[in-house]
């Protein structure tokens, strides 16, 4: 039988960027040209920028920057509140910078323009420095003046040719043109990769976006992924982090309440799932969240704890008076506030802080409350991507999240307003029930997969003992009826 030959695949130079390499299959074509188009203020000069800082920090490759545009001393103090010191890159000789000043009146339409200055400019920049990455920022500029679309096409394609030829991996930033990729429309069409950034306002509401429109000889990511700009740079955000490649501990974590222990077989849930508290206002879940922290860090374990509704003070005063002693934790470092109003940000920017923070707390288990309060300004599609790509990070550090959300009093059936009740591993309802003119809390173990749980209701109680669960009868309440279908139903 003959033997097989493996087709070659193309190489690829790492960009550096959270999350653009996942989607890219490893990066941009290595020795190739990628276009980077968009507006004004979508990030085009700043993704070329990071291209390059992270290459020669993260890898030891020296680049080239070469602006048409911004003067170097403008690019340096620009980028320094994003934590890129150019300087110190220059002075190490990881990086050199050529501003190239264009002046629109100088340009000469004559069959004997060509870019050849440009060229010696260039390639005495990359041989001085041995450079192995290269921005050309912004290519509209080179051409400002040029009509003759015929010498324009030609200089382009010399251009795009003669950097594959010095085999330097480019990023040459674009404006946006009006139907069209870029004002010229010809840069995207001899492109070997060409990404597109987008800047939205939706709902007053701010966004960015990014989508790999081409990439010859790769296969890649075909959605629009939202990305964020903050003090690290950028952050590309993918729909989903590993898939459904995670691991699956059998280890057990206490929800810290004995009584709801007892409600699942082998004493909690399992580590690294997700579990979800629904419940009307008034009816507990911040209180059992608060609880499942409280119980982690007894353990000595760490926990992070986003708040979107109540500061750490108003928690910690509340919890409490329910003999929670959070501040305690808090101050020995093992319990971790953030609390913030989702309005302060986009979805985006939210989810990318959050995973920041988990990576530098590196907690064992995390508490979101409420997911509700995301949907604040944002449509309910957006934030049920987001609590998806929450849910895979966490499942893929084994970490165990806890997230509470308000619902409707007076709905039938307990549910969510995101519409994530399918992807959690255990699913908690809590309802307010009057009974002889008795407003009572009542809990209801509704999912937990993995877990023969309990069927049966439980009165949640708040007293001088703490959080504690009352059996069914002593509540004087009734289970709730089952639902058309089940087997007790069909008998």
């Amino acid at each position: 039988m003959p033997a097989t030959t493996a087709t070659p695949s193309l190489r690829k130079t790492p960009s550096g960027i959270r999350g653009l390499d996942e989607i890219t299959g490893g990066g941009l074509p290595a020795g190739r040209p990628t276009l980077v188009c968009g507006g004004p203020g979508c990030g085009k000069t700043l993704f070329g920028i990071e291209f390059l800082v992270r290459g020669a920090l993260d890898h030891g490759e020296p680049a080239v920057l070469m602006t048409f545009e911004e003067r170097v001393e403008d690019l340096v103090e620009n980028t320094r509140a994003l934590g890129f010191d150019l300087d110190d890159l220059i002075r190490r000789k990881l990086l050199a910078i050529d501003y190239v000043k264009v002046e629109r009146s100088e340009i000469q339409e004559t069959g004997e323009y060509d870019l050849e200055a440009l060229f010696v400019r260039l390639n005495y920049a990359i041989d001085s420095t041995g450079a192995k990455r290269v921005l050309l920022d912004t290519i509209e500029s080179l051409f400002a003046g040029l009509s003759n679309e015929t010498l324009l096409r030609s200089e382009l394609r010399r251009l795009f040719l003669w950097l594959k030829e010095k085999g330097v991996t480019a990023v040459v930033t674009g404006e946006r043109g009006s139907g069209s990729l870029t004002r010229n429309g010809l840069e995207e069409y001899i492109s070997d990769c060409v990404i597109l950034l987008d800047h939205r306002v939706t709902e007053q509401v701010s966004t960015r976006r990014l989508r790999i429109v081409k990439y010859r000889g790769s296969t890649h990511g075909t959605n629009e992924y939202p990305f964020v700009i903050d003090r690290d740079g950028i952050t590309v955000v993918p729909i989903t982090s590993a898939g459904l490649a995670h691991p699956a501990p059998k280890e057990r974590v206490s929800t810290g309440i004995a009584h709801l222990d007892a409600m699942l077989p082998g004493g909690g849930y399992y580590r690294g799932s997700t579990v979800l508290i629904t419940g009307s206002a008034g009816t507990g879940k911040t209180s059992l969240a608060a609880r499942f922290a409280e119980a982690a860090c007894e353990r000595g374990e760490r926990a992070l704890y986003f708040a979107f509704e109540e500061s750490r003070d108003q928690l910690t005063r509340n919890m409490a008076s329910l003999g929670l002693d959070l501040e305690r934790h808090a101050k020995s470092g093992k319990l971790v506030f953030s609390c913030s109003r989702p309005t302060l940000v986009g979805l985006e920017a939210h989810l990318s802080g959050m995973m920041r923070q988990v990576d530098a707390v590196k907690p064992a288990v995390v508490v979101v409350d409420p997911i509700s309060s995301l949907l604040t300004g944002s449509e309910t599609v957006a934030v049920q991507a987001m609590l998806i790509r929450l849910v895979d990070h966490m499942k893929t550090q084994q970490i165990t999240l806890l997230m509470t959300s308000l619902v409707d009093a007076h709905a039938a059936l307990p549910g969510t307003e995101t519409s994530i009740s399918s992807i959690v591993d255990g699913w908690i309802a809590l309802r307010d029930v009057e009974t002889e003119g008795e407003r009572k809390r009542m809990l209801y173990v509704l999912k937990v997969r993995g877990v023969g749980h309990s069927r049966h209701a439980r009165e949640l109680d708040f007293g001088d003992g703490g959080i504690r669960l009352l059996d069914t009868a002593r509540a004087g309440v009734s289970a709730p009826p089952r639902r058309a279908g089940s087997k007790r139903a069909r008998k």
